[in-house]
């Protein structure tokens, strides 16, 4: 009986220490599982997270905000801008404008005279048109329009045709000065040019000179070179060309009320002044 109760306690201790073990090695494995479980459910979740947010799991790059100090550049950001005032409008320059009795203006600018003057046709206002630039009391302050500029050009040049008989006799303050200018200026209007005797051009018009003591200027027709000098259509047809335009600037200029008088049948003319 002892013999049996001796051998059966190192059986008891062995078979104890084998079911130990066994428990030990189930738990730690039971662990093992439940940690790799909870591990990977974590991974997923995370995972699943960064695809919601459009980022890797890892992070962006990209999206890091950089430290203060780093040498990074930083995103820009919107600053504020000192708003500067608008320059006043600048004031309008010399146009046409239609201004009535009182010289007050009524409606302008106009690009051109011809503007001006058909808005006042068509709105029936009793205005005349005035190229100038608009003045702080509601008038215009005349100026030489475009196209008077242009036109004192063409008549400057008209006048450099004079012949050089002029040259001593012309001042700013002669009255002779001024009658031969407004009579070069309403035959260049009519479209008679000025016969170019300076330069010695072949090409005919109207001669202009001074008539010494009758105090006038006389006025003449010049034929082209071809008819009044080489006498290619002969002297008959020459004759009567001269004489039919002298005819016919004497009576421009009378109608354009210069006072003139006849030297002779179909000779030159006389204009001694406006009428």
């Amino acid at each position: 009986m002892a013999m049996g109760v001796t051998l059966a306690w190192p059986v008891a201790v062995g078979l104890g220490f084998v079911v130990l073990t066994c428990l030990v090695i189930a738990l730690g494995t039971s662990s093992s599982a439940r940690y790799e479980f909870e591990h990977n459910g974590a991974r997923e979740r995370q995972r699943a997270d960064a695809r919601a947010a459009g980022n890797h799991p890892a992070g962006s790059r990209s999206g890091r905000t950089p430290t203060a100090g780093s040498g990074s550049r930083s995103q820009p950001q919107a600053v504020d801008v000192a708003v500067r005032p608008a320059p006043a409008p600048a004031a309008p320059g010399p146009g046409w404008w239609l201004v009535d009795e009182w010289a007050q203006v009524v409606a302008g600018p106009f690009g051109d005279q011809i503007d001006a003057d058909w808005a006042a046709l068509a709105d029936d206002l009793p205005a005349v048109s005035v190229y100038g630039k608009r003045s702080a009391d509601g008038g215009v302050a005349p100026r030489p329009s475009p196209e008077e500029r242009a036109w004192l050009t063409e008549l400057g040049n008209q006048l450099d045709r004079l012949p050089s008989d002029w040259d001593s006799l012309l001042s700013d303050t002669d009255p002779l000065t001024t009658l031969v200018v407004e009579v070069a200026a309403a035959l260049v209007e009519a479209g008679l040019p000025l016969h170019d005797a300076s330069k010695i051009q072949p090409a005919g018009g109207v001669c202009l000179m001074p008539a010494g003591p009758f105090g006038g200027v006389l006025v003449s027709w010049r034929t082209h070179d071809r008819m009044g000098v080489h006498d290619l259509r002969g002297a008959a047809a020459t004759d009567t060309v001269s004489q039919s335009m002298n005819v016919a600037v004497a009576d421009i200029l009378w109608n354009l009320g210069f006072v003139v008088e006849s030297l002779g049948a179909a000779g030159p003319a006389l204009v001694t002044a406006l009428r």
